[in-house]
């Protein structure tokens, strides 16, 4: 179901001949093949010719191809060059480091370096704590990955997870102003990761885990959290969750439905699925059921791990079994966090009146959202070219930010419940079944959202 998008946006220089129709001409050969015209820029004027720069957005590689081909094929029409205006954002990383303070001369840098700030060392020394109080400890985040579940890419290793590491600091900056740094591990080891992590934590005041397999991460965030005397979050787990908790909650109230009363199906077991249905318990459910690959998770299987079996003994209560589609029948709300067309409108009919439908499998989610449309009161996913987009960002900047501003040693669920209160609360009075999250733009949300951490991790005692 790929659709053009920015994610492929590119810039194609041509040169044309200076005729009255050369722009008509270009723009329509665009649209013809399907690209979405963003810009078009004349760069230079000859008697005989114009260069122009078209930059439109396609749906996939090749794609590209079909655009440039159309646009060359133009009489007296020749394609100069393609830039991938994804990859020129990316050149050169989309990080740096910038000093806070200013070295103008001699008096400034005895103060910043030395012998100046021997004396900071002894202070730090002598009092640990005072880290964070005279270093960048107080607003650092680690973001470390294994590259082992990387986006829908899969395990693709530490190098080529950087760039999203990068965009998640970037995305940290951005919206609350926290120091966030790529800490990608050659290692796919949880015994050498725990290590590594540990190894490094005086630097940060909090580790923001991402993109690690399951079930491996399950340990590594469980072992992380009992020796660090610092927050540990994984954001594909704890991010999403908050997020769903959120957006489920105001979707209910647009159908008018109770939690309490729904049957909540859940496609994906991972790390997402897992945190998800962990997290919505707190919230009583009437009932949660889950399946994964193999179908309906229940304790007659064969092949529950840890992980599984907790989810067999705290979900579905009637120990079902079966397929997706068989759990669908009745169910008030679908969370799909799996993989793309599993099911069609045909399932949603089978659903209970007024149903909930968040397929968030990306890029292409569990059915698509036209046609979950047809029988769903609510449709969300997780694609910014849909209504209802349940994105990570809402949550993760807003959580850190209330983390570090309580100086808080642990993160508990009664904060993240509270981080998902404050998101939902965001969207207030606007709310329709086409917004039951703020936008990522927001910017009510992320101080929201650190308001309620921290006052969440002052309740709990977990500060300094």
């Amino acid at each position: 179901m790929p659709v053009p998008g920015p994610g492929y946006s590119i810039t194609v220089r041509v040169e044309a001949p200076p005729s009255a129709s050369a722009a008509g001409d270009l723009t329509s050969a665009v649209g013809r093949v399907g690209g979405v015209l963003t810009a078009f820029d004349v760069v230079e004027s000859h008697a005989d010719a114009i260069v122009v720069d078209i930059t439109a957005n396609v749906s996939n590689a090749d794609h590209v191809e079909v655009v440039t081909d159309a646009l060359d094929a133009l009489p007296g029409v020749r394609v100069r060059k393609v830039s991938d205006r994804t990859f020129l954002m990316h050149l050169g990383g989309k990080l740096s480091v910038s000093p806070k303070v200013q070295l103008r001369n001699r008096d400034d840098l005895s103060r910043a370096y030395t012998p100046g700030v021997a004396r900071v060392c002894q202070a730090i020394a002598a009092n640990p704590a005072d880290a964070r109080r005279l270093t960048i400890k107080r607003n650092t985040v680690a973001v470390v990955t294994d590259g082992s579940a990387v986006l829908g890419l899969g395990n693709i290793g530490p190098s080529a997870a950087l760039p999203v590491m990068e965009g998640k600091a970037a995305l940290f900056k951005k919206f609350a102003d926290v120091d966030a740094w790529p800490v990608c591990l050659d290692t796919q080891d949880t015994e050498e990761i725990i290590k590594i992590v540990k190894a490094l934590a005086p630097v940060y005041a909090g580790i923001n885990l991402e993109d690690i397999a399951a079930p491996r991460c399950f340990e590594i965030e469980k072992r992380l959290r009992e020796q660090l005397d610092i927050p540990v979050f994984h954001d594909d787990q704890h991010g999403t969750a908050i997020v769903v908790v959120a957006a489920l909650r105001n979707a209910l109230r647009v159908v008018g439905k109770e939690i309490e009363d729904c049957k909540i199906v859940v496609s994906g077991a991972g790390a997402a699925g897992s945190a998800i249905m962990r997290l919505l318990m707190h919230k009583k459910p009437g009932d949660i059921i889950a399946a994964d690959i193999n179908g309906i998770v229940h304790l007659g299987r064969s092949d529950l791990d840890e992980n599984l079996r907790w989810l067999a003994e705290n979900t579905n209560k009637d120990n079902v079994s079966g397929t997706l589609h068989d759990a669908l029948v009745g169910a008030d709300v679908f969370i799909g966090v799996s993989a793309p067309n599993l099911f069609g409108a045909e399932q949603v009919a089978t659903m209970a009146p007024n149903p909930v439908v968040f397929a968030l499998a990306n890029p292409d989610p569990e059915i698509d959202p036209l046609e979950a449309q047809k029988h769903a009161a609510v449709v969300a996913t997780g694609r910014s070219d849909y209504p209802n987009q349940i994105n990570n960002v809402l949550a993760f900047p807003g959580v850190f930010r209330g983390l570090l501003d309580a100086q808080a040693h642990e993160i508990t669920d009664d904060m993240l419940l509270a981080a998902a209160n404050a998101i939902a609360d965001v969207v207030d009075d606007r709310l329709n079944a086409s917004y039951i999250v703020p936008s990522v733009f927001d910017s009510a949300v992320a101080p929201a959202v650190a308001e309620a951490v921290k006052a969440a991790a002052r309740k709990s005692g977990a500060t300094s």
